[in-house]
């Protein structure tokens, strides 16, 4: 048809609705049609192109009670075709009678055949030849006697649609086949003659189904459906429907705003059948909300003179012309006959109270039946009927359970049995009830069987509200055991009456019944009596009367014995009997029947008018009931209550008094400010109006973090730790290095302008290097996506930008994640919303796959996420904190979070004036109201009385003060305030804000007009500004008040316009909130009033009620607080708006460091965002990245102002002047050091009052709480425990949750966090239209839920949480290195030998000539014993200091950002190397081959076996045999090979304990390039390593070297190298290579060498202060350049310097120095083939290598142009070896000290399960001051060691000394040692030699050997005890038992 909207006037719809009209008006005998062209103009449609949707009126319905009805047709068929067909016919009403013409006499009556007699079956008939007249079809009808056959008819083609369901005439022409008769011209007497004995209208759209064709044989079969044009959507193929299979019955969210409510797919909108009532009529009995909390259907009725229009779907109007039925209904459910229980599609499904058949009350059509498709999951739309059949039968099974369905699990329970109706059980609706008695009464089914209703059903409503209280016996096994229950505890239906009945007879006459509340009072009931009391039936009626007299009148109990219809209908009549028994009317009427047959049955009949009006819109959705009241506004019905309010309380035309003041003024305006609402200015002045100029006093804002947000921000953050630390793979935080992010918001522009504003003036865009400081601002906006129409396109790029980008971790942000959580499949448009975005966007698979995206939900309402079904982990959920921080004494102008609780509790203050307050008098208007106009919904009265208040209160304080005593005295107070207080004194023209909460927007664009127009009229148009809060719209404000803000804020742009609430902070104003929910904005700290009036019984689920006060939460003044309330303390204060509480200013836990220049410039200028705290208690500084260290606040901001200059926040000036925050010019936070305890700045005393708001507030500025006023309904239930009700946090926590079982445990106000969800996932689930109703069962990894109260300060704590999380990614990027000062330049001395600074390699002979400096210097060694030299500086000085601060100091280390050029632990991952670190699936430890390699080695006298496994792509490396399986070497280059990329050595890593934390990848440290990389483990550790590194080659040691320390292993690479060595040349020289040009080196290279630095090489202009730029450099780089050195096979070993950060400010005097090498050595093999590795060693063997390979006269040289940093690793690496008693059960906790570590030989002391050599080693380094007494601090006289070097401590200095003949030893002329050590002394050592040397009187002598025979064999051999005097007790060993063999040393002194 074309794409049409709404509005547009086709004419062949026009003809098409006039044409139904006609024909309807015709066939009905009374009620009025509806008006062609209301329905014409009135349905907005859904989408363009949905033409038809709309085009079939409801006229074209004949009003109910007048049609003839459908026989009830008893089989179900299983036949899918027949299901699609059937559904017309299967109605689930009974037979009232339609009156047939009698039949002839004689004639014949059998189904199936004419009055003739004739068979007209198909089934007898196919084969037998018919005559068919020209222009006449063949059809088949279905009578619904015989349902099973098809009756043969011929029908004249012109009275058939056409194709497209159109064009059939109206009217009928017809033959009988049978017997031949023509000329049938009504369908009447047709159907009469061919039996089909129908009970309703005859009609032919509903009897002919299909044309009948011939098949291949030539026999007549069933052909195409006839396509009457109600079958419209059979036309639909299943798969156009594959979306939920419950999409469409969902009532409540999936409106489409009159069109028919099914599901998303893009054609069902367009092709939907007419929806003369959109659903509303039909059955939706769906797992869905047919109620708030069940899913039975929402009743709500209206009179036959108020015809009702599509605009209302949902609300279940069942009168005349309301029963079209509603397109799509897939589920039968309303009699007892059609219930097949269909599994796939839910149709039972909801496992709230809605289980049963009970839930399809009011039904004005037959219900379908549901299709059953051939795929799973689609469905396809049954077509309506075009035969309303009105009566209504709500159905429950037998009494003995309440329920027909038991579970939600029991889904194919089968299908329910036809019952015979009986006449007792039909209760026909008197006409005009609702009219004559002015209620429309309301039936809750209670237990039994429900009558069918005819009549003017629309009259009445059926609630399925309390029916789950009596559903206990359905309770499970386990939730009976949850509820402390036995299945022996279940309660009579005796005893729930009478609980029913007490119930209602203590509820107020101004409450209405709570679900919860009766659940409740049923469970404690059954807690309580475990025995049930047997009641009998002659006691209950006795004892339930006896119940309802304490009621005063207001319950009545009626006892029938037949069947409740019978009550009920009693009821009902009484009702309708007119005014005179209405002073009587009980409240509640309770109806029991005691019937012998089924047992006791109840219901309860709902007679008050406000109760049952409140319950009949208690079952509308918002959205419904949104609907309404657009409908009752557009069709006029509410003139006669606008009528009633065009007069004023006194009874004066209310225009014609406003037009009579408004000359009266002669156009003067009343001035503001100026204190009296009679001085009158000329109106031609007020745009030059501002206020006082005393009020030059600028409001600013300033974005802070407070404590609990950075608390918050941390949970988040650890949170995220956890999931990447879960190890499931699911986030790998190591590979990202970059943060962004996208915040998505509901509809709502305020709310995008809020969002990013806080962005922008957070800083964090900058902070995360997104964007620079001057794009910041401008860019802003693109990080905050409305969810609306035009999401997808936004959404598309960003998730492109996802795809892109694998290294940035992107975070989703959805704030207020509760708004409209519609599932996408039944999402809608809605009240003019688009449904189901949220969904679309965040639940969509590429969300969920992305791995480097993580999802954060944010809402101050998460129940809705926290269902059965929640796609969030509990483990996710981060909480705000509510406990109490405050231990100490709060200032007097702090502020705190003031919140719901806060406002419940704010009622037991007793305060004159409370700030939760029930506008009474209002009420009792209401109530009048509410009785005069039955017909309107309630909130369209309040709305109309609420304007009426305003609008007079407005005019009492102006023109007409005796209008005041007709004004609440709320309103007034208000207006009165809002009028009167800018011009208060001290005021300085500000006022206050008042928030009226409309949600309809009609009635709130109603409003705004209204008051506008009577304040301009009043003179008061300067005075306060009237807005509408829609979501959909920007703020729009007259000129003249955006120039007294822009003055306010000392902004000069003259394009200035306020964009969100904040914006018009001080500005006296009405704000109009409209919308269906508030969605989080911010509003001023001047908002003073919040009127909740219109909030009533509609809003009974938690979310709805707390939402709407959550508007008035905030921070306010703890003395305010604290004066009103002494009991109660103050709750936790935090926030956008406040400032902290807790003084909590710790940074955020990263490793100590103290921030580089690389670190210092990444992120912002304060180091973790938020810095210490005293940064934290100022504010937050919009951050900036330069990185000037020390700048002042003021300086600093000033430099960002221009950002803010837009903003019109002039920081600058403001700042400059603001004496609260000069105090807090940081002191530490721009420093480098990031230490973790910051100075104990108070954050009390230097805090502004009000941070987010003002700049300043003056003392006497105090904040309030916020004055609530609420309807009655809503004040019951916030007032909680005080009052008679149960409270908010009781009720069902959202409209799309249910509950899970009819009884729960009671939720307490003190259940909150984790405790709250966890009840809420155990006890709620989602509705069938809630997004997370087909939610997988696995839970989504990258998920998490931050929640806290509204108006918290949420959105600072997101926005903080990304600035560290992007600090800890850096961190993660990050890596500690030693810093310790270099010790040796201002040591050195210049020699005589000066190589010039920019050489590149050395030259031989220049090295030869430098002196070896003897002393270890590196920082490393500070621990160990000095090496004496001929220059030995003032050494001990240092060393005595040194020796105070190694108490408690560890060595410094620094942060840096690692390089492209890093090596890389386990945790690394990115896709350049992950070949290279990871296994290839599965197979690739097998494909490790593992090979033993034997080599005899001469030091320990025998043959090794090593192992090495070697990776297949590895094999390349090694020489094998001609069999390929035994390893002979490792293929080792020539000197003379040269090639680019060549790396000639093999590098030797050995490792321990570090398997996970060892930089053992060296790929981007090799830049790639082929390198040979063998790390050496222990044998015990071989698996760990196996699996963590298995592309490594491993060399494994003998077990006998477990426990052996770092010599062993580098013992082992050596001797293994050159045996290699040896082999390698052999095998070359088999090819003709010389035996020297084989490459002798090997790289031994630590498992914490992380980054390599050279000097950049210069221009020749260094810079003025001797520094040069120190760059990155690959190990490649370094290796490749120590490899061609000149000469190189000359030089013993190369190496490189340590780095420090004090290298960096001074290039060396020398590029190459001879010294000390370690960490990182290139060592040639052949040259130190005579010198070893002490095997034995844990420490310092390096540097007693070094000493023993210089003293043999070899070359070490170091390139001091190149630096090696080496990462701090707290783990492994033999540092972690824990000394314990060798026997366990020695119960010894304290730790073993160094002394205990020797003992006497073969003594009682407690021996030590460690090596000996380990003992040995740390007891010389502790205690060396008692054997060496003379040594101490001694450096003149150092200790004498022989061939070996071991640290005595650093306050020993030590002189080494080869024994070895040839060997380069000290010059020792001269020299007096203090002591002599020998060490495990070998032949070389010989008595001559110690000759040579002279001792100080007293020095001490210490002997160590294996074992005490080779002790004494050692004394004896070198004469010792000639000049030594030794004694038996100076005999030791090491604490070791024999067989671990310990060491055994002698001391002696010299005489």
């Amino acid at each position: 048809m074309g794409n049409s909207y709404a509005g547009q006037l086709k004419s062949a719809r026009f003809e098409e609705a006039l044409h139904n009209s006609i024909e309807a008006s015709l066939r009905s005998s009374g009620g009025d049609p509806q008006p062609i062209f209301t329905q014409l103009y009135l349905e907005p449609e859904a989408y363009p192109g949905n033409m038809e949707a709309d085009v079939k009126s409801k006229a074209d319905m004949p009003l109910q009670g007048e049609e003839g009805h459908d026989p009830l047709n008893g089989h179900a068929s299983n036949d899918p075709e027949e299901l699609e067909d059937d559904d017309d016919s299967d109605s689930s009403s009974p037979p009232l009678p339609y009156l047939q013409t009698p039949a002839p006499d004689g004639s014949c009556t059998l189904d199936g055949f004419c009055q003739a007699g004739k068979d007209l079956r198909l089934v007898t008939i196919a084969a037998e030849p018919i005559e068919v007249p020209a222009g006449f079809e063949l059809v088949g009808a279905k009578s619904p006697s015989i349902p099973e056959h098809i009756l043969v008819c011929a029908v004249d083609r012109r009275f058939l649609p056409d194709e497209n369901g159109k064009n059939a005439l109206l009217g009928f022409s017809g033959n009988c086949v049978g017997c031949g008769e023509k000329g049938f011209r009504y369908f009447t007497e047709f159907s009469n003659h061919i039996n089909l004995k129908l009970s309703t209208q005859p009609k032919k759209q509903k009897h002919l189904k299909y044309y009948l064709v011939k098949n291949s044989q030539g026999a007549l079969c069933k052909g195409p459906l006839i396509c009457w044009k109600d079958s419209k959507t059979r036309q639909f193929s299943s798969s156009a429907l594959t979306s939920k299979p419950s999409s469409s019955s969902s009532l409540s969210s999936k409106e489409n705003g009159g069109a028919s409510g099914h599901s998303s797919s893009p054609f069902s909108l367009s092709d939907s059948p007419p929806t003369r009532m959109a659903q509303a009529s039909s059955v939706f009995f769906g797992s869905q909300d047919l109620g708030r909390d069940c899913s039975f259907l929402k009743p709500l009725a209206s009179t036959p003179s108020h015809k009702t229009l599509p605009i209302v779907p949902t609300a279940l109007r069942v009168n005349g012309p309301t029963n079209g039925l509603g397109v799509d209904v897939h589920t039968s459910l309303l009699s007892p006959s059609q219930v097949s229980l269909v599994p796939q599609a839910q149709g039972y499904r909801t496992p709230d109270l809605g289980d049963s058949p009970v839930s399809s009350p009011m039904n004005s059509g037959p219900p379908k039946k549901r299709h059953r498709s051939w795929h799973p999951s689609a469905l396809v739309p049954v077509p309506p009927t075009a035969v309303p059949v009105p009566a209504i039968r709500p159905i429950v099974n037998s009494p003995g359970s309440v329920l027909a369905v038991s579970s939600p699990q029991s889904l194919a329970a089968g299908v329910i049995q036809p019952q015979p109706v009986t006449a007792g059980e039909t209760v026909i609706v008197p006409e005009n009830l609702l009219n004559s008695s002015g209620v429309r009464p309301v039936i809750l089914i209670g237990h039994g069987t429900l009558p069918y209703f005819y009549g003017s059903v629309g009259n009445i409503v059926v609630s399925p509200l309390l029916v789950s209280c009596y559903k206990s016996s359905q309770l499970t096994e386990s939730n009976l055991e949850t509820l402390g229950l036995h299945s022996n505890q279940m309660l009579s239906v005796e005893m729930m009456i009478l609980l029913t009945l007490q119930y209602l007879a203590r509820l107020a006459s101004n409450q209405i019944p709570l679900r919860e509340e009766l659940e409740q009072i049923v469970l404690k009931a059954m807690l309580g009596c475990p025995g049930n009391p047997a009641i009998s039936p002659s006691q209950l009626p006795w004892l339930a009367r006896l119940e309802a007299s304490v009621s005063g009148g207001s319950v009545q109990v009626v006892v029938t014995h037949n069947s409740l219809g019978e009550g009920i209908s009693e009821s009902l009549h009484s009702l309708s009997e007119g005014p005179q028994h209405q002073q009587h009317l009980p409240t509640y009427v309770v109806i029991i029947c005691a019937s012998k047959i089924n047992g006791n049955e109840f219901c309860v009949l709902v007679l008050g008018k406000y109760q049952a009006r409140a319950l009949a819109e208690g079952m509308l959705t918002t959205n419904e009931f949104l609907k309404e009241i657009s409908y009752e506004l557009i069709t006029g019905k509410v003139t006669v209550l606008a009528s009633h309010f065009k007069t004023t309380s006194l009874g004066d035309n209310l225009d014609k008094q406003l037009v009579r003041y408004q000359r009266r003024r002669k156009g003067q305006v009343i001035q503001p400010y100026q204190g009296d609402v009679t001085e009158n200015t000329n109106s031609q002045e007020p745009a030059s109006m501002s206020p006082p100029p005393d009020s030059a006093e600028l409001l600013n804002r300033i974005f802070q973090i407070y404590p609990a947000q950075l608390t918050v921000a941390r949970s988040l953050l650890s949170q995220v730790c956890s999931i990447a630390d879960s190890g499931t793979q699911n986030l790998d935080l190591g590979r990202f290095c970059k943060v962004d992010f996208l915040v998505l918001v509901p509809p709502s522009h305020i709310l995008v302008h809020q969002t990013a504003q806080r962005i922008r003036q957070s800083g964090v865009l900058v902070d995360l290097g997104n964007e620079d400081t001057s794009t910041a601002h401008q860019k802003s906006e693109k990080y905050v996506v409305r969810l609306d129409a035009d999401v997808h396109t936004k959404m598309e790029a960003f998730m492109k930008k996802v795809k892109q980008n694998p290294y940035t971790l992107f975070v989703l942000i959805h704030d207020n994640s509760h708004v409209d959580l519609t599932s996408a499949l039944s999402g809608s448009v809605c009240h003019g919303e688009l449904q189901g975005l949220a969904d679309r966007v965040v639940n969509c698979q590429e969300v969920l796959d992305a791995m480097n995206l993580l999802v954060l939900q944010v809402s101050c309402f998460p129940y809705t996420l926290q269902t059965h079904q929640s796609r969030i982990s509990i483990h996710n959920e981060i909480h705000w904190p509510s406990n109490n921080h405050l231990q100490r004494e709060q200032p007097h102008n702090e502020l705190v979070y003031f919140g719901l609780r806060d406002y419940s509790c704010s009622l037991q203050w007793g305060v004159a004036s409370p700030i939760l307050r029930c506008d009474d008098a209002f009420e009792k208007m209401v109530h009048t109201l509410l009785e005069r106009h039955p017909h309107l919904h309630s909130m369209v009265i309040r709305s109309y009385l609420l304007i009426q208040q305003y609008t007079e209160a407005m005019m009492a304080l102006t023109s007409s003060p005796s209008l005041r005593d007709h004004i609440t005295p709320e309103t007034l107070a208000m207006v009165e305030d809002l009028i009167n207080a800018p011009s208060r004194e001290g005021s300085q023209g500000r006022g206050h804000m008042l928030l009226v909460r409309v949600p309809s927007l009609q009635l709130a664009m109603l409003a705004r007009e209204r008051l506008e127009d009577v304040r301009d009229k009043l003179g008061l148009q300067l005075c306060f500004a009237v807005m509408l809060g829609s979501p959909a719209s920007e703020l729009s404000l007259s000129r003249n008040f955006i120039n007294i803000l822009r003055a306010w804020r000392g902004c000069e742009n003259e394009e200035w316009v306020p964009h969100t609430y904040e914006d018009l902070e001080g500005l006296p104003c009405i704000i109009i909130l409209t919308g269906k929910d508030p969605l989080g904005e911010t509003f001023p700290r001047s908002l003073k009033y919040t009127d909740l009036r219109l909030i009533d019984s509609s809003y009974l689920t938690r979310t709805a009620l707390e939402q709407e006060v959550g508007l008035a939460c905030t921070y306010v003044s703890v003395d305010v607080v604290q004066e009103s309330k002494t009991s109660t303390a103050p709750r936790e204060s935090d926030g956008e708006k406040t400032t902290p509480t807790l003084n909590d200013g710790e940074e955020l836990e990263r490793p100590q460091s103290n921030g580089s220049a690389a670190t210092r410039t990444s992120g912002s200028l304060v180091e973790n965002g938020v810095s210490s705290s005293d940064l934290a208690d100022s504010f937050q500084k919009p951050s900036t990245s330069t990185s000037q260290p020390e700048c002042l606040v003021t300086s600093d901001v000033a430099t960002l102002t221009e950002g803010f200059k837009q903003e019109c926040d002039s920081l600058g000036s403001q700042l400059s002047s603001n004496p609260l925050k000069a105090p807090n010019a940081p002191r530490s936070n721009y420093s480098s050091s990031s230490s973790s305890s910051p100075s104990p700045s108070s954050s009390s005393t230097q805090r502004p009052s009000q941070s987010t708001q003002f700049g300043r507030v003056s003392k006497s500025s105090r904040v309030s709480p916020r004055t609530v006023i609420l309807s009655r309904a809503a004040y019951n239930l916030l007032s909680g425990e005080s009052g008679s009700q149960l409270s908010s946090f009781s009720l069902l926590p959202h409209a799309d949750v249910s509950w899970s079982s009819p009884l729960r445990p009671l939720i307490t106000q003190n259940l909150q966090g984790a405790d709250q969800s966890l009840y809420y996932r155990q006890w709620t689930v989602a509705r069938q239209h809630h997004a997370d109703y087909e939610a997988p069962p696995v839970l989504h990894p990258r998920r998490l839920l931050l929640s806290g109260p509204p108006q918290v300060g949420k959105t600072g704590a997101y926005l903080q949480f990304l600035r560290i999380l992007f600090r800890m990614l850096i961190r993660l990027l990050e890596v500690d290195v030693y810093d310790d000062d270099d010790e040796e330049d201002e040591e050195e001395e210049t020699t005589d030998v000066t190589t010039p600074a920019n050489t590149q390699w050395p030259d031989i002979e220049d090295i030869r000539k430098l002196p070896f400096d003897l002393n270890p210097r590196d920082p490393k060694f500070r621990k160990a014993s000095p090496v004496y030299s001929d220059k030995m500086p003032k050494l001990f000085k240092e060393f005595k200091k040194e020796g105070d601060n190694q108490t408690q100091g560890k060595r410094v280390t620094k942060s840096i950002r690692l390089s492209r050029f890093a090596a890389h632990n386990a945790f690394h991952h990115c896709e350049q190397c992950h070949l290279y670190s990871e296994a290839v699936p599965t197979t690739q430890l097998s494909e490790c081959s593992l090979h033993a390699f034997s080599f005899c080695s001469s030091m320990l006298g025998e043959e090794v076996q090593l192992q090495f496994f070697i990776p297949k792509a590895k094999e390349q490396h090694f020489v094998f045999n001609h069999q390929g399986s035994h390893l002979e070497s490792l293929r080792l280059p020539l000197v003379s090979t040269k090639a680019h990329d060549l790396l000639k050595s093999p590098i030797f890593t050995p490792t321990t304990g570090r398997q996970e934390h060892g930089l053992l990848n060296l790929f981007h440290a090799m830049e790639g390039a082929t390198h040979l990389h063998i790390l050496v483990v222990k044998q015990f550790e071989m698996p760990h390593y196996r699996k963590y590194w298995p592309n490594h080659i491993l060399l494994v040691l003998p077990a006998m070297f477990n426990s052996a320390g770092v010599g062993a292993a580098r013992f082992m690479i050596k001797e293994l190298s050159y045996h290699n060595l040896e082999l390698e040349r052999n095998r070359q020289e088999e090819q003709g290579v010389k035996r020297q040009d084989v490459w002798p080196f090997i790289v031994m290279m630590d498992d914490s060498c992380v980054l390599w630095n050279t000097y950049q090489p210069t221009d020749g202009s260094e810079k003025s202060n001797g520094s040069s730029a120190i760059i990155n450099v690959s190990l490649k780089a370094v290796l490749q350049h120590l490899e061609s050195t000149p000469k190189i096979p000359l030089y013993a070993m190369c190496g490189v310097r340590k780095w420090s950060s004090s290298l960096a400010h001074k290039t060396p005097r020398n590029p190459f120095s001879r010294c000390h090498l370690h960490d990182f050595v290139l060592l040639n093999v052949d040259l130190t083939q005579n010198v070893q590795y002490d095997l034995n060693r844990y420490d310092c063997e390096e540097v007693d290598f070094n000493l023993r390979v210089n003293s043999s006269g070899l070359l070490l040289c170091r390139f001091n142009n190149f630096f090696l940093m080496k990462k701090h690793i707290p783990v492994g690496g033999n540092k972690d070896f824990v000394v314990k008693p060798k026997l366990v059960e020695i119960e010894n906790k304290a730790p073993i000290s160094p002394p205990q570590y020797v003992c006497a030989p073969d003594s009682e002391q407690t021996l030590l399960d460690a090596p000996a050599q380990f003992l040995l080693e740390n007891f010389l380094q502790s205690c060396s001051h008692r054997l060496f007494p003379k040594a101490v601090q001694n450096r003149n006289n150092p200790v004498l060691s022989i061939d070996s070097y071991l640290s005595l401590s650093p306050e020993i200095s030590v002189c080494y000394i080869n024994s070895r003949p040839h060997s380069t030893n000290l010059n020792h002329q001269g020299l007096v040692f203090s002591g002599l050590l020998l060490y495990l002394c070998d032949s070389f050592v010989v008595s001559g030699l110690l000759k040579n040397f002279r001792f100080l009187k007293g020095a001490t002598l210490c002997v160590i050997c294996q074992d005490r025979s080779s002790l004494r064999q050692t004394i004896v051999r070198l004469e010792l005890e000639d000049e030594w005097q030794f004694r038996l007790r100076d005999e030791f060993q090491t604490a070791n038992c024999s067989e671990d063999r310990p060491l055994y040393f002698l001391t002696g002194r010299h005489v």
